[in-house]
């Protein structure tokens, strides 16, 4: 890992589902392998929609990731080199991708801060808010903290406005009350909530409750 020169920042993709927060986070990876860059791309174990180890965007663009299920497992696959950088043979990482921040928890807070004091580049994408408009952590404190922050939209399935949300739709697997601090409540993630156009719509502020 890099010393703490100043060149560590923090760069943070958020919005709803379908916002195309994994296909930015992915141009960004392949833009740093272009210039042999050492990238490291990870991603977590809930998440295993296109098979586990690999970070994929709903168009069908991916590249292999490391498959992890708590924030500190990121900073061990530096420490031990386990993590070998994606980019020219023998490069050092010099960038540090995490997709589906939300899964995470805040957990994740203290590491990519690390990560970015110690000279990385680190871009998180993730969820900004949950399937029942409420702030998703780790999401906002990340963006208080970052360099960078690019709020994505989606596309509202009803009248076809920028959708800064997203609901679940009828007939996706039930889950508990909204807002609830339970595993399976909005703000807690579980594998019952990893889902795409199956359980979930992208939706205007108009149509949150359509």
């Amino acid at each position: 890992m890099k010393d703490g020169l100043g060149a560590g920042r923090l760069e943070v993709i958020a919005g709803p589902m379908f916002a195309g927060k994994s296909e930015e986070l992915l141009r960004r990876v392949r833009r740093a392998q272009i210039a042999r860059r050492g990238v490291l791309v990870v991603s977590h174990a809930l998440d295993a929609r296109r098979g586990v180890g690999r970070v994929s965007s709903h168009s069908g663009l991916g590249v292999p990731s490391h498959s992890v299920s708590d924030a500190a497992e990121i900073a061990a696959l530096l420490e031990t080199g386990t993590g070998t950088a994606d980019g020219e043979a023998g490069s050092e990482t010099e960038l540090v991708a995490i997709d589906e921040a939300q899964f995470f928890g805040v957990g994740l807070v203290p590491v990519v801060s690390d990560l970015a004091g110690g000279g990385l580049v680190v871009v998180v994408a993730g969820l900004s808010v949950t399937f029942d408009g409420q702030p998703f952590a780790p999401l906002p404190e990340l963006m208080a903290l970052a360099e960078s922050v690019e709020k994505l939209t989606a596309v509202c399935s009803v009248c076809g406005a920028d959708a800064a949300f997203h609901v679940r739709v009828p007939g996706a697997p039930p889950v508990p009350d909204a807002g609830s601090a339970e595993p399976g409540g909005a703000l807690v993630p579980v594998a019952a909530h990893v889902g795409g156009s199956e359980s979930y719509e992208a939706r205007c502020r108009k149509h949150t409750g359509a």
